[in-house]
């Protein structure tokens, strides 16, 4: 198979789908890497380091495109990446198509087979590629919103640990799953008051027995979240359904209940957002207010951190990639599962309920189709 790297476009995004031992990897399986020129510079990856690996530097973006059957990315393509899609063309990247009705049809129009990080599932319901990303975005959370809450950016004025004789922070984090146990663990080392609002009994009763008496475990409910917002100084959004919008648990009446330069930090803006003021914004312009709360909204969070993010992608990556590589999509989605279910579009079809579901579309089973 010819695996193609393209360079991410997207505002500040600097990570990088493929890392040389992965080249070689690929190479010593028989495979061919084409890698678009400083693909890898902004992860700290000179093109010397994939040459040395075996792979083919190529001058743009368009001669990888054109040439590959797979393409490997990080981020969702942008609007100038939609001309290079073609029918059977392999898109191995995170997708988040929830919101994004516009590439939904794109890819569907073009009869692209993609396949979205996010939605790749195995059989103990982890997700593993989402899972490092998640790790890095949840630690980052907490470390952003210390920043926002200062007050020459535009917050309270709140030291996050506080000082002998001063309160720490209020921090509340909403979802228990790996980005809120990441934000937990960053909060609590910082010495902040954490108080994680949850759906799950269960993961409560997890989350408790790791911190004790450390944090506050609330069951998810409006009136726990309102009067959890209200209190709070920085409210982490960390809510997932797989390849779904993420439910709007922070409304819009509740801001006026809330201290004047609190900060939010909505990780999960790729699907779509969980509060309902949420809308996505950059690295560039990372921060806007509603009713005088301060709103951190960027949807490629761990790009600020790029060289600790590729690599702790691409280690959960590439053996699902590899897999992909030896078998075919085909095969591989016959073979294995969690491949099977991370597929979102296939030979026109859209084959992920969660994405066709939140855009009020029809959907086909993919084993009807392979």
């Amino acid at each position: 198979m010819i695996v193609g790297l393209a360079k991410e476009i997207k505002d500040h995004e600097t990570r990088v789908g493929l890392v040389p031992s992965g080249v070689t990897a690929l190479r010593e399986a028989g495979h061919r890497v084409l890698v678009e020129t400083q693909a890898g510079t902004g992860s700290s990856i000179p093109d010397s380091e994939y040459v040395d690996a075996g792979a083919e530097i190529l001058p743009d973006a368009a001669s990888v495109w054109s040439q590959a059957d797979l393409v490997i990315k990080v981020k969702e393509p942008q609007p100038s990446e939609y001309a290079h899609f073609r029918p059977g063309l392999i898109l191995f990247t995170y997708l988040h198509l929830a919101p994004l009705p516009e590439l939904t049809c794109k890819l569907v129009d073009a009869k692209v087979n993609s396949v979205a990080y996010e939605t790749i599932r195995e059989a103990d319901g982890s997700l593993p590629l989402l899972t490092p990303m998640s790790e890095v975005a949840g630690r980052m959370a907490v470390q952003v919103g210390a920043v926002y809450l200062e007050r020459p950016n535009g917050g309270r004025g709140i030291l996050l640990g506080g000082v002998p004789g001063v309160a720490p922070a209020n921090v509340v984090i909403l979802g228990g799953g790996v980005v809120g146990h990441n934000s937990a663990k960053m909060a609590v080392g910082l010495g902040a008051a954490v108080t994680i609002i949850d759906r799950s009994l269960d993961r409560l009763r997890a989350l408790d027995d790791i911190y004790s008496s450390q944090v506050v475990t609330l069951a998810s409910n409006v009136f726990n979240v309102r009067d959890a917002v209200r209190q709070a100084d920085l409210v982490v959004g960390a809510v997932l359904i797989p390849g779904a919008s993420a439910p709007k648990l922070v409304r819009r009446e509740m801001l006026k209940s809330m201290k004047p330069g609190a900060v939010m930090v909505d990780v999960a803006i790729d699907q779509g957002g969980c509060f309902e003021t949420s809308h996505a914004t950059t690295h560039t312009d990372p921060i806007y207010f509603v009713d005088g709360v301060l709103h951190y909204c960027v949807s490629n969070m761990p790009a600020a951190v790029p060289h600790t993010s590729t690599y702790a992608l691409t280690n959960a990556t590439f053996p699902y990639l590899a897999e992909l590589c030896a078998k075919g999509l085909e095969q591989a989605c016959r073979d294995n599962a969690a491949i099977r279910v991370g597929v979102n579009t296939y030979a026109g079809h859209i084959t992920h309920p969660g994405v066709a579901e939140s855009q009020g579309l029809a959907w086909s089973q993919l084993t009807a189709l392979l």
